[in-house]
């Protein structure tokens, strides 16, 4: 256990972050289960709409520092991606 007083504030401060970043992962895994389950189930125009939210929701993230920059990218790309080929079928 930390004795110094700076040291207690960073674990408090530390403790804030990993929980908003809990929130936030969870928040995306969410978003991302229902795009799969609209693909899923072929509803095109919501799994779109779904494409549209978890795009803005893994952007954010990444510019929280939740996540990578690079991985949100990735990860919209490849769900476009499948999007795409969905519709092409």
């Amino acid at each position: 256990m930390a004795n110094i007083k700076s040291a207690k504030k960073r674990i408090k401060v530390i403790e804030k972050k990993t929980a908003r970043n809990r929130r936030v992962k969870n928040h995306i895994k969410a978003v991302l289960k229902s795009f799969n389950a609209a693909l899923a189930e072929n509803d095109l125009e919501t799994a779109a709409d779904e494409l549209k939210i978890a795009e803005k929701k893994l952007m954010q993230a990444a510019a929280k520092g939740t996540i990578h920059k690079k991985t949100a990218s990735r990860t919209v790309s490849r769900l476009a991606k499948r999007l795409n080929k969905a519709k092409a079928q």
